[in-house]
């Protein structure tokens, strides 16, 4: 049955590029007709000679449903009769009399891998219980509050026992059950779940999606990911989502040769292919696709209730000649090798997505030195809430690596990134990029023997903890997996069964609960206000001091950190304050698995200036450690 589903002004919206909610026309729809219940189809497939709707339904004949174009090259169908969760492709045949059989583009469920078949899917039967945290969401989520997110790869946080396969993946329902409690307890605000849209390669992590709006099958349906969110929401926790708009995979079942053209990416595979990833690049510069890939950003935020994106591979959308030879790029129509429509799409999504849903976060992985990533275009920025701090990264974990003897000539790797700090709003991430590919484990990256290796995580995660940004650390980082990570197994939960496993563990907790209780550690994160060295120039005894501060200046912590096994006493430091101090974190404590040296009950300040500041403090400063100090009188 023919069907005027889209309107001459959705087609108008869709071919400028601006349609927001496309997802309400494309794909397969549950909805009546004349009395009579069925499913509405529409796919946009314009230079197809015929396109028609196949599935069990008729036994998977390619003739038996065509389906009616448009000349918006929109095709489109009833079919009386379908109910939730029939599964579908598109039959399209080429110009060239070449057959494809497609997933939807914008199909909203599909069979769990290796099939590749849509699935019909009811989104709006599910009642949400969130709308005490939606009505929170943006204090939760502003600038000047404390963001610890908790990135999360759902295929390998745990896996359980299963008769028939050995272990399996836990459902989106069990999920609820079981690693919404851990990061609570953890102390987190956020968890970040790597990408979630349907893909059909596991080792890809999600990073090569097939159905751009179907959350993966692996772990339930729709409802149960909703069910997942909802539960996340009612506890006080966000979810951010791993969102990959710069590629997609060339599998015959999406969107490569779409309708036998190469609808979705570019025809020059100069500027249409990944030659690193083997994948292809989406084409920013046609509306469709913009329209599609706005769309889809949106409807995370909008049918599952998203908190946040954290947008994969900026760098690679933003650069013609990105990870390629000189004569392997086109560059722009000035000449340069800046991604116009690229650009023009980020700033375009970024603009939409806040405008709809204030309080959101998007968040770029960019790894260059790309300026204003995280301010707002209309100053001439990206548009981002904030960007990963990818350089910051590099340097301390290039310092951490050092034996602590060599570790006085790499001084400015803990220094050099608050040279750049409030350019951008920071995140500092400790994601699964570092712990893959041969990187081994954070732990392992560490020196010394195996005391030392987990006094040294110790003291970096309690520097970064103290540092402006806010913070990610992927899920195994926070008890000390001592094995790199593997997709194809669950976490190394059984290290928990030895102390120094159980030490780290509590020791991050604490950090959390700390950052979140402290607003000088989290207030001014994007303001130099909120940040001032003591001594970053101790490079012989391997100390750095500062102070954060909250937007009281009375408010304030003073952070420390001994990077080498030595035990430092008499440390003088200066203080901006008299008064009594004491110690909120020490991370050589006994229940940390620390040798237990530590400054007492308290610290007198010395009425001596130092380092600048009117008064100082005499510390004991443990090997390898990191302390957090906090004034809590004042001082007649």
């Amino acid at each position: 049955m023919p069907l005027n589903w889209l309107s001459d002004f959705d087609k108008y919206l869709i071919g400028e590029g601006t349609h927001e909610r496309a997802y309400e026309k494309f794909g397969a729809h549950l909805i009546s007709v004349d009395g009579r219940q069925g499913v509405a189809f529409a796919v946009w497939a314009p230079n197809a000679r015929e396109v028609s709707v196949m599935g069990d339904f008729n036994d998977w004949r390619d003739t038996a449903h065509p389906m009616y174009s448009s000349d918006s090259g929109i095709w489109s169908l009833f079919i009386p009769g379908l109910t939730e969760f029939t599964v579908y492709k598109y039959h399209i045949t080429a110009q060239d009399g070449q057959g494809f059989d497609k997933a939807d583009p914008y199909g909203f469920a599909m069979e769990e891998r290796p099939r590749t078949g849509s699935v019909v899917a009811d989104l709006d039967r599910y009642s949400w219980d969130d709308g005490g945290w939606m009505a929170e969401r943006a204090a939760c989520q502003s600038l000047n509050s404390p963001v610890s997110i908790y990135e999360v790869h759902l295929g390998s946080w745990r896996k359980i026992a299963d008769e028939q396969w050995g272990t399996r993946y836990l459902t989106y329902r069990e999920f609820a059950e079981t690693l919404i409690p851990y990061v609570l307890e953890m102390g987190y605000t956020h968890i970040e779940l790597m990408p979630i849209a349907e893909h059909p390669l596991d080792a890809s992590w999600g990073y090569q999606v097939l159905g751009f709006f179907a959350p993966t099958s692996r772990f339930g349906t729709p409802e149960d990911f909703m069910y997942f969110i909802d539960q996340c929401h009612q506890q006080g926790l966000g979810v951010i989502l791993d969102w990959v708009p710069a590629h997609f995979p060339k599998d015959g079942a999406g969107l490569n040769f779409f309708d036998g053209t190469h609808l979705y990416s570019h025809v020059d595979p100069r500027q249409g292919e990944h030659q690193d990833w083997g994948t292809l690049i989406f084409n920013y510069g046609r509306n469709e696709v913009r329209s599609f890939l706005l769309s889809n950003a949106l409807f995370w935020l909008d049918k599952y209730h998203i908190d946040g994106l954290r947008v994969d591979a900026v760098a690679s959308m933003l650069y013609l000649d990105y990870s390629r030879e000189e004569d392997q790029w086109v560059p722009n129509e000035y000449g340069g090798r800046e991604n116009l429509a690229a650009i023009s799409f980020l700033r375009k999504t970024n603009e939409v997505l806040h405008g709809i849903f204030p309080g959101i976060l998007t968040i770029a992985e960019e790894s260059t030195s790309w300026p204003m990533v995280s301010r707002p275009t209309y100053l001439g920025g990206l548009g981002f809430s904030m960007k990963w701090n990818m350089g910051w990264m590099h340097d301390t974990l290039s310092y951490m690596s050092k034996d602590p003897i060599f570790r006085r000539f790499h001084h400015n790797k803990m220094t050099f990134g608050m040279l750049y700090a409030f350019h951008e709003n920071f995140v500092l991430p400790l994601s699964h990029d570092e712990v893959v590919h041969g990187k081994g484990s954070l732990l392992g990256k560490m020196p010394g023997d195996e005391w030392q290796k987990f006094a040294n995580l110790r003291a970096y995660y309690g520097f970064m903890w103290g540092y402006s940004g806010k913070k990610l650390l992927f899920m195994g980082n926070d008890f000390a997996q001592w094995q790199e990570w593997d997709h194809d197994k669950g976490l190394e939960w059984e290290a928990l069964n030895a102390p120094n496993h159980q030490g780290m563990q509590r020791f991050v907790r604490d950090l959390n609960l700390v950052y979140r209780s402290e607003p000088a550690l989290y207030e001014k994160d994007f303001d130099w206000s909120g940040f001032s060295w003591i001594d970053a120039n101790d490079n012989d005894n391997s100390v750095f001091s500062f102070i954060r501060f909250s937007r009281s200046p009375d408010d304030f912590i003073l952070v420390v950190c001994n990077f080498t096994p030595i035990v430092r006493h008499h440390y003088r430091i200066g203080t901006p304050a008299a008064g009594k101090y004491r110690e909120l974190i020490n991370s050589d404590q006994d229940v940390y698995q620390g040798s237990g040296i530590s400054n007492g009950g308290e610290i007198i300040s010395i009425d001596e200036s130092y380092h600048g500041q009117p008064y100082s403090l005499d510390l004991t400063l443990p090997p390898l450690s990191t302390l957090m100090l906090k004034r809590t009188y004042w001082n007649p």
